[in-house]
């Protein structure tokens, strides 16, 4: 059985790795040059960049890599699974659909199933280390696909960034708003609705940004005892450890994992970014 995931579930190289995962690196374009994301580019010179003035740009999977893999598949008569980048943020998922059914005009028999997650770093990421973890523990393809789908569907996602120019920049939000929201030390709450960047308030302050992250947490999580909880964070370990320690006073989770955000969700988010993955209304 072969698993599949691109570099916007925003896991380490070494995990790819480690749980031989195929990797669909995204591409990052700084200045004249181009990186495979994991593979080519780290976030923090992502951050780097943007700090000196640069707003680097990204692309989708290279069409033609997932065709060699989805090929490679058919030749060798395995099962795929292919969890992608949510839809509504990538064109990664529409090509694989549409690079899946050019192979099955020569490969009838290609068993592979592509799941678009509808999430977007670690909220992304969560399903794919569950894969991950029921196939090295034995479970069929179909029940693999089956929890991972029903985990997509529960999956919750609260973030915050540190400066709205960086999603201005990116189209997230208009110049003026961004503006007014700097001199007001004004702070956005979004969460992730149908795999789509919603608004959900604008906060005064880093302190009361975290403290309702956790408020939002507790009203719409469960069973926070069996529970992982992942957070990311925009090159700001300090700002991702204060949520942690806020989560786990509050809430008293199985685990809290940390992760820094990987280069593509780092170029339209920017430095300081901090954000949130849990489930809401299945076991984890």
């Amino acid at each position: 059985m072969r698993l599949f995931a691109d570099s916007a579930s925003d896991l380490p190289k070494q995990f790819f790795e480690d749980e031989n995962l195929v990797l669909f690196p995204l591409r990052v374009h700084i200045g004249d040059k181009d990186y495979d994301d994991i593979r080519g580019i780290d976030s923090k010179k992502v951050f780097d960049a943007i700090r000196s003035g640069t707003h680097p740009k990204t692309s989708q999977v290279s069409p033609e890599e997932v065709l060699k893999a989805f090929e490679q598949l058919a030749k060798d008569g395995e099962e795929g699974y292919y969890i992608s980048f949510s839809s509504e943020l990538s064109g990664t998922y529409s090509t694989a659909v549409m690079v899946a059914d050019q192979v099955r005009e020569e490969y009838p028999d290609l068993k592979l199933t592509i799941l678009d997650s509808k999430a977007a770093s670690l909220g992304y990421g969560m399903l794919v280390k569950e894969a991950a973890r029921l196939r090295s523990a034995g479970h069929p393809l179909n029940e693999i696909i089956e929890k991972t789908r029903l985990m997509a569907e529960h999956m919750q996602s609260l973030f915050t960034v540190e400066d709205l120019d960086y999603m201005a920049k990116g189209g997230r939000i208009s110049k003026g708003s961004a503006f007014v929201g700097g001199l007001l030390n004004i702070k956005p709450l979004l969460h992730v609705e149908e795999g789509k960047l919603v608004p959900i308030e604008k906060l005064r302050g880093r302190k009361k940004v975290i403290k309702r992250m956790v408020e939002l947490m507790r009203e719409r999580g469960t069973d926070w005892s069996g529970q992982t909880v992942s957070i990311s964070h925009g090159d700001d370990l300090e700002y991702a450890h204060l949520l942690k320690k806020e989560i786990e006073e509050n809430l008293h989770p199985k685990q809290v994992e940390i992760y820094m955000i990987g280069s593509v969700i780092a170029a339209h988010t920017g430095p300081g970014t901090l954000a949130v993955f849990f489930l809401d209304q299945i076991k984890a």
